[in-house]
């Protein structure tokens, strides 16, 4: 990487935090999901009776909504880091840019 842009964006303070917070968030929200999918499978695997416990007196277990609140989960978690790359971290980069560009 013999680019002289490439050294100057990298040797700008704002870019040391950009990648700090990115990389924080992007690392409590994989912990989060990590955290939330492999309790759903631990229920798999040791809790079968709970997850297959009825709601009410129709057919829908309980690992139904259980399953469902899973991938909405992941949803919102997706919408969160978006919604923060989309207007801070774009931020970020343009004042980084636009330092270096002088």
């Amino acid at each position: 990487m013999d680019d002289p842009l490439i050294a100057k964006i990298q040797a700008h303070p704002g870019y040391a935090e950009l990648k700090r917070r990115r990389n924080g968030l992007g690392l409590l929200l994989i912990s989060l999901m990590l955290l939330v999918y492999y309790g759903y499978i631990a229920l798999i695997a040791f809790d079968k009776s709970f997850l297959a416990r009825p709601i009410g007196t129709g057919v829908t277990t309980v690992g139904i909504p259980v399953g469902v609140a899973l991938i909405v989960f992941t949803v919102v978690i997706t919408g969160i880091y978006v919604r923060r790359a989309n207007s801070e971290y774009d931020r970020m980069t343009q004042d980084i840019l636009r330092d270096v560009a002088k």
